[in-house]
């Protein structure tokens, strides 16, 4: 049986596939704009689906659900990296991505703790 956050997560996955399939690498990365519009409008959404439904009463995923919210949030943290040049295989928790959030409040700092993009020691 499909949760309440299945319309979300269907949205999500699409726009995330989408994302996918049109993008365009930048021709001199960073493309920092682009990354944050990749955190806010694709991570920082599943986290918030994944956050909401754990919230009050926990109405649990199905498995297929959980793997499609994980699956996009993944993607737009392989786009969010390419904005940066770099090529990632993401495989990151929805999870992990929520405490992470919780503990910085920003999602741009979940994306660089999760990916390590931009590598913080080429800034120094």
């Amino acid at each position: 049986m499909p949760s309440q956050y299945r319309d979300r997560i269907d949205d999500l996955a699409a726009d995330a596939a989408s994302a996918r399939e049109t993008f365009d690498p930048p021709a001199d990365p960073p493309d920092a704009e682009r990354a944050m519009r990749f955190c806010r409008e694709g991570v920082g959404e599943a986290v918030a689906v994944y956050v909401d439904a754990r919230t009050g009463d926990w109405d649990r995923f199905g498995e297929e659900e959980f793997a499609r919210l994980e699956r996009a949030m993944n993607d737009y943290l392989e786009l969010y990296a390419r904005c940066y040049g770099v090529e990632l295989d993401a495989e990151y928790s929805v999870r992990t991505a929520a405490e992470a959030l919780v503990d910085t409040h920003n999602v741009a700092d979940v994306a660089r703790i999760l990916t390590s993009v931009p590598d913080r020691s080429a800034e120094r």
